[in-house]
């Protein structure tokens, strides 16, 4: 087990060598830093960055902003896929509405959001809309999907609905609702990002990122891209391992 992780740990050091030569070499070929600057340049940029209180400040309200969405995103798509699950009404009212807001592009969210709400809430509001629906769809397919000679089971023992509920129907939902939430995190960070881009808040890493194009501070874009990157990463693995653990302790 322990060769193993070497092995994973030794190459992933040469493939990020690799990469890091390469992009060194496409430098020095284009020879222009406003178009392609080397990566010494990039993380130099990046290590006076992490020096601002800027850069701290933008960083720690767009993950928070995100993370707000994300999780409001998580808590409507339970309530409105019980609701749709549990009404006929409701299912015939919300599922139209999660039909258009998958098919509707991303941007034109973002500029319908512009108008409707200060540009500080677009970020949330646009993670919180891109999770929404995965959740929704992945209970919604769960719930109708449960096995008959469970529910057969249940009303052969005379359950009352709470039963039904809690013994059939949330052992049924929750794997589905493991898997949207593991796999919305990128989406919503993603989504989250070029929300910001596009709205600009005042403090925000996607207006940070606007802002190094406007100024044609390219390796600063390329740093705070970076960060970006590394933050991903780094809330997708917390947030799995962290549902991995719920989810875990829930379905024992």
């Amino acid at each position: 087990m322990r060769s193993d992780k070497v092995n994973r740990i030794t190459k992933t050091v040469l493939a990020f060598l690799f990469w890091m030569l390469v992009w060194e070499l496409c430098a020095l070929k284009v020879g222009k830093e406003l178009i392609l600057p080397d990566p010494f340049a990039v993380f130099r940029t990046l290590g006076e960055l992490v020096t601002t209180g800027k850069f701290w400040l933008s960083t720690l309200t767009t993950i928070l902003r995100i993370i707000a969405g994300y999780l409001l995103g998580i808590i409507l798509g339970i309530l409105f896929s019980v609701l749709t699950c549990t009404f006929k009404t409701a299912d015939a009212l919300i599922s139209p509405l999660i039909r258009i807001i998958r098919a509707t592009p991303v941007a034109s969210f973002i500029i319908l959001a512009l108008l409707w709400m200060g540009k500080n809430y677009v970020p949330l509001f646009m993670s919180l809309l891109m999770v929404l629906p995965i959740v929704w769809g992945n209970i919604t397919e769960a719930y109708r999907n449960t096995d008959e000679r469970l529910i057969e089971m249940g009303r052969a023992y005379s359950f009352s609905r709470m039963k039904m509920f809690l013994y059939i129907y949330v052992p049924s939902v929750l794997p589905g609702l493991k898997a949207a939430c593991m796999t919305s995190v990128g989406l919503a960070w993603k989504s989250g990002i070029a929300a910001e881009v596009l709205s600009q808040p005042k403090f925000a890493m996607g207006s940070q990122l606007y802002y190094s194009k406007i100024y044609l501070e390219t390796a600063s874009l390329f740093a705070w891209t970076e960060v970006v990157i590394i933050l991903s990463f780094l809330i997708e693995k917390i947030f799995k391992y962290g549902f991995e653990k719920l989810f875990a302790r829930i379905m024992k």
